[in-house]
């Protein structure tokens, strides 16, 4: 709270006291990184055993369907979808949640969300389920600007959203607000209360943000990869329980270029995680833990080429992966869909682009998911729509 109670007396600061300001909080950014990094190194909780993937006899994926998912009304930009599988006797196979408005960081920017229902084999139109305002009138202070929602359902069919929130100043300053579903069972009457900004940080958590699914484990919890992004970026691992109490943080990567975590099982306690690399000529990063992620050591580069762009993995069983991720040096017209047996070798999925356009174009921040015996993908498409794929397996094993 402390934090947007202060913006009406940041306002009224003279030049020299903004100066001040300035330097003092470059000052603490730096003690923040370091204590960070150092409270992160402590294991938060007890040995943990990812839950087992579908198990597919044949890794041959078949385009099924594709589209775009409905905008809401009068909305010209979209960005950053997630994607949630819902339970079997669920109307909806499953929901996609994303930012829209009249641009990113828009003040008119709210969380969009639309559901795939089972009968018509359609998406429903989209609607708006968490605004800025609304948020901020039940934190008790202001919220700037949202972006990059991600869902969970936890053991009790509850829809947990975790979203980018910011005050003063642009993403780097975010934090991620963790919201509950309040009401609704379906997509029209849903709504969410805040839990909490989560407290990753002791000055007042700021630069943590979310961008990738959680991973589920055993115990009803899962493992929410986050990163940090003020000057330096480096990713974290959240551990919630099956109620979704927040237990603690362990750092990822000791590097200093990597963000944007995307979580794939090897195993029960052998994981990897798959990270953008911001520098230029940068490969996709990996680190990987053995121990159910109570310690993670990073990993040699991917071979795979990444422009600084979100990539997203899914394990469908034990030597099953896939990965959709931009693969041209400098650009994001092209998405690919690759796969591997161990993690560290990969080779296209299929002979054609995920989605290929022109120069300029863009095709990015990917999302994956597995329901209804199917493969569902979804990306930003020029920053104007959220896009869709469904991909069948056409053996799957008893």
């Amino acid at each position: 709270m402390a934090l947007f109670n202060a913006d009406a007396m940041l306002a009224n600061l003279t030049i020299g006291a903004w100066r001040r300001l300035l330097a003092g909080l470059l000052g603490v950014a730096l003690v923040l990184v370091l204590d960070t990094g150092r409270r992160s190194a402590s294991p938060p909780a007890p040995r943990a055993e990812a839950v087992a993937a579908p198990v597919l006899a044949s890794a041959v994926l078949v385009l099924q369907a594709s589209g775009a998912i409905p905008m809401p009304l009068n909305t010209p930009a979209a960005h950053a979808s997630s994607l949630l599988t819902l339970p079997k006797d669920h109307a909806a196979a499953l929901m996609a949640f994303w930012f829209a408005g009249a641009r990113e960081s828009a003040p008119d920017v709210q969380i969009a969300a639309s559901q795939f229902d089972r009968a018509s084999g359609r998406w429903t139109p989209a609607r708006f389920v968490l605004d800025r305002q609304a948020l901020g009138a039940d934190l008790g202070f202001a919220v700037r600007r949202l972006g990059n929602p991600v869902a969970w359902l936890d053991p009790q069919g509850r829809i947990h959203l975790f979203v980018v929130a910011t005050g003063l100043g642009g993403w780097a300053a975010a934090r991620i607000v963790h919201l509950r579903q309040r009401t609704g069972s379906d997509l029209a009457q849903l709504s969410f209360a805040p839990v909490q900004v989560l407290p990753l940080g002791w000055l007042w958590n700021t630069s943590f943000l979310v961008r990738n699914a959680p991973l589920p484990l055993t115990d009803g919890g899962m493992v929410l990869p986050v990163y940090f992004e003020l000057g330096i970026k480096y990713p974290l691992a959240l551990r919630f329980d099956a109620a979704g109490h927040y237990l603690g943080a362990t750092r990822i990567s000791a590097r200093r270029h990597l963000l944007q975590p995307s979580l794939l099982p090897l195993g029960p306690s052998d994981w990897l995680a798959l990270m953008r690399d911001q520098r230029p000529d940068g490969r996709v990063g990996v680190a990987r833990t053995q121990d159910g992620g109570r310690s993670w050591q990073d990993a040699p580069d991917l071979a795979l080429v990444n422009p600084g762009s979100a990539v997203a993995g899914l394990s469908l069983a034990p030597g099953q992966l896939l990965l959709v991720h931009n693969s041209l040096p400098g650009s994001r017209h092209r998405l690919d869909l690759s796969q591997s047996v161990d993690g560290e070798h990969w080779a296209l999925a299929q002979p054609q682009a995920l989605v290929e356009g022109q120069s300029g174009q863009e095709f990015s921040y990917p999302a994956l998911t597995w329901a209804d015996d199917s493969l569902w993908v979804s990306y930003t498409d020029q920053r104007r729509q959220i896009a869709w794929q469904r991909f069948a397996a056409p053996a799957l094993r008893p």
